[in-house]
């Protein structure tokens, strides 16, 4: 029999519908009950792509002994930590305070209010290795509160200081060109140099830190820093962590050298590290970064994309019950599709008799030998296709089809920009559909909503979904030149200031003000999987007052970005995006504006050229005076003409309808 998710819209949640487990959804019923039956609640939390997530459920939750054990001790809640980031972060910090480490599944005991006390991640069946066995913990944690209610106390006071020292921190620092200095001395400290990215195994992409030493290069001249990032993105597009056949990246590898990923797919990962792709193909003009940035927007646009333009959020690491097994190849099974092109495809794909995966291979991308240089680009796609009709054939990873407002804000923004940048006509049409869904389906009165699903749009969205999907409208603004896109952008601003701002402690919070009241007020400032919600409207907010010319969002932004300056300084790596929007508060933006018909061709000849330079912080409008926006103030042009003005701090160059000339004083720009 179905259980209490069966009504829900979350995937996540519907994978446990039929458990024998008791399962409430978050919210006032299970703690209701939990406070009448005078039992702890215990909390799961996991993901539906989330592999260690299917292993404790089959081997616990579906089991009926160990269910019927958790049905007589507890109140069990189960969360989607993809609906409810607040929660998440609330009581990973708690579990990482309490056991020095954190990750999904999250297992925490929580009293009916709410507070936790006890927690950890993944429990075996039975003891394993030094692990408790997840039975002998529902007893144990049952004991201690029914015999020791003293002792849990305790632990909630223990836990309780933690947040309260979490909320202090970040209160204090000046942000300066130093600052961001220091920051980059550490991460190139950090680089690995054979593998490109930060640190060893397990390896995570850190896109967001990729790019803030791209945009270092383009501001010092500094080779290093290019290198770091072009030779980490490519010996990624080259590894296992990228799909060679279908595009995108898996979510990291478990290998120090990207060989062998864990295999789930995340909407976010793949906007991150598009984006960082088009922006190399700006510094570079290197046509394998092109290729598989493009391969990963043409995946979300061919497999993860709904009717109405919204993009789902991942695709899951097992079929079958195995992990991976819908991306390896056996060597038979390949040379046989391959054919004639056997020999130059096993080389270009790494495919060998041992293989690099469990006996079979998970392919790689090799650049061309002198003996395959012959091997044209037509023939390899021809195999490539091959490769994905036949995988197509397969048992496919499960696909978790809700829409969450911020990853698709990410994934909007790196769209648009690739749309411009790579003048594709695909990718033009999929940003202004999403744009259209996000604005007309999860925006009421200005505020956003977090989750579609199944034809629900609901859950009171975060700080990061008002701004990632704000920062997408900017970017949907530049692509278009259409000012409905920029008021909407500003509109998301407003909300954040006033529903996310506190004057009084002079910070964001992740939460709004009318959000159900949680056991802290949870503010995450670190730039984690994806960019902190501070960091985003942050950046948001810089945009909207060079647009607006409000010196008053400008001023929440500086702020914003002082409060991180201490850690950002000594943890780069892990404030990619603050580094960003710190990059364009301390040196400035690069204010471009096209005046004209942005219909005609004399100002789509600028507008390419704007688009052919990696320039950080470029900040794009176009259009007339009759628009209305500051920017736009006093620039004109002749009638069936148009005229491109590049300003920064406060210093503009002459005015030009040269394409060639626009180019030299972005670059000239970039580097001042």
């Amino acid at each position: 029999m179905s259980n209490r998710l069966a009504s829900s819209t979350s995937p996540y949640l519907l994978q446990h519908a039929e458990n024998p487990v008791d399962w409430y959804p978050w919210g006032p019923d299970a703690m209701a009950a939990a406070k009448r039956l005078d039992r702890p609640i215990l909390l799961s939390v996991g993901y539906a792509a989330c592999h260690w997530c299917h292993v404790m459920a089959r081997e616990s939750f579906e089991d009926p002994q160990t269910a019927q054990l958790m049905n007589a001790l507890y109140v069990n809640v189960k969360v989607d930590r993809e609906e409810r980031p607040d929660l998440d972060a609330i009581y990973m910090q708690a579990v990482q305070a309490m056991t020095g480490q954190g990750g999904w599944p999250m297992t925490v005991f929580l009293t009916p209010a709410g507070e936790p006390f006890y927690g950890g991640t993944y429990y075996p069946p039975a003891d394993r290795h030094g692990m408790p066995g997840f039975p002998r913990v529902l007893q144990s944690v049952s004991d201690a509160w029914t015999t020791n209610r003293e002792e849990v106390a305790r632990a909630v006071t223990s836990v309780a200081q933690v947040f309260v020292a979490a909320d202090a921190a970040g209160r204090g620092g000046t942000l300066d060109a130093m600052v961001l200095d220091e920051s980059w001395k550490g991460m190139a400290r950090r680089f690995e140099p054979l593998a490109g990215g930060f640190g060893g195994a397990p390896k995570f992409p850190h896109a967001m830190a990729l790019d803030a030493a791209l945009r270092h290069w383009a501001r010092s001249g500094d080779a290093h820093a290019l290198h770091i990032a072009q030779h980490s993105f490519l010996a990624m597009a080259r590894g296992g962590i990228c799909d060679q056949i279908g595009g995108g990246f898996h979510r990291y590898t478990v290998d120090a050298l990207w060989l062998v990923p864990h295999f789930e797919k995340m909407l976010y990962d793949n906007a991150l590290l598009a984006r960082l792709g088009v922006h190399l193909w700006q510094a570079t003009g290197n046509t394998e970064v092109r290729r598989a940035t493009e391969a990963a927007l043409q995946w979300v646009r061919r497999e993860m994309t709904d009717a109405l333009g919204g993009w789902y959020s991942s695709l899951d690491a097992d079929s079958e019950h195995e992990e991976g097994k819908f991306y390896v190849w056996s060597l038979e099974e390949f040379a046989r599709l391959a054919g004639d092109d056997a020999d130059w495809a096993m080389r270009a794909y790494g495919v060998t008799i041992a293989g690099n995966f469990e006996g079979a291979n998970i392919l790689t991308a090799r650049a061309p030998s002198a003996e395959d240089a012959g091997v044209s680009e037509d023939r390899r796609e021809a195999l490539r296709k091959r490769l994905y009709d036949v995988r197509a054939a397969r048992v496919w990873p499960a696909r978790d089809d809700k829409v969450i407002a911020s990853w698709n804000g990410l994934m909007l923004r790196a769209m648009a920009e690739a749309a411009r940048v790579f003048q594709n006509n695909d990718a033009y049409a999929s940003a202004l559909s999403n744009g259209h869904f996000l604005w007309n389906t999860m925006v009421r009165e200005g505020r956003v909503l977090r989750i579609h699903a199944r034809g629900v749009t609901h859950i009171a969205g975060f700080l990061e979904d008002h701004a990632a999907v704000g920062l997408g409208f900017v970017g949907l603004y530049q692509l278009t030149f259409d000012h409905q896109w920029l008021d909407r952008a500003l509109t998301l601003a407003e909300s954040c200031v006033q529903h996310f701002w506190n004057e009084t402690e002079g910070c964001f919070y992740d939460t709004a003000d009318d959000h159900e009241a949680l056991v802290v007020r949870p503010r995450d400032v670190m730039d984690n999987a994806t960019p902190a919600g501070a960091s985003l409207a942050a950046e948001l907010l810089l945009f909207a007052a060079e647009y607006t010319g409000r010196d008053a969002w400008r001023s929440i932004a500086e702020r914003t970005l002082n409060s991180v300056a201490t850690p950002m300084r000594e943890y780069g790596v892990m404030f990619g995006h603050a580094l960003g929007a710190a990059d364009g508060l301390v040196h400035g933006a690069v204010e471009v504006v096209i005046a004209g018909d942005p219909t005609s061709d004399a100002f789509q000849a600028l507008a390419r050229a704007a688009a052919d330079g990696y320039v950080p912080s470029l900040v794009l409008a176009g259009g007339t005076p009759a628009d209305g926006h500051a920017l736009l103030a006093g620039r004109s042009a002749p009638p069936g003409a148009a005229v491109a003005y590049v300003c920064r701090q406060y210093a503009c160059d002459a005015p030009t309808s040269d394409p060639r000339e626009l180019r030299s004083q972005l670059e000239r720009a970039a580097a001042r």
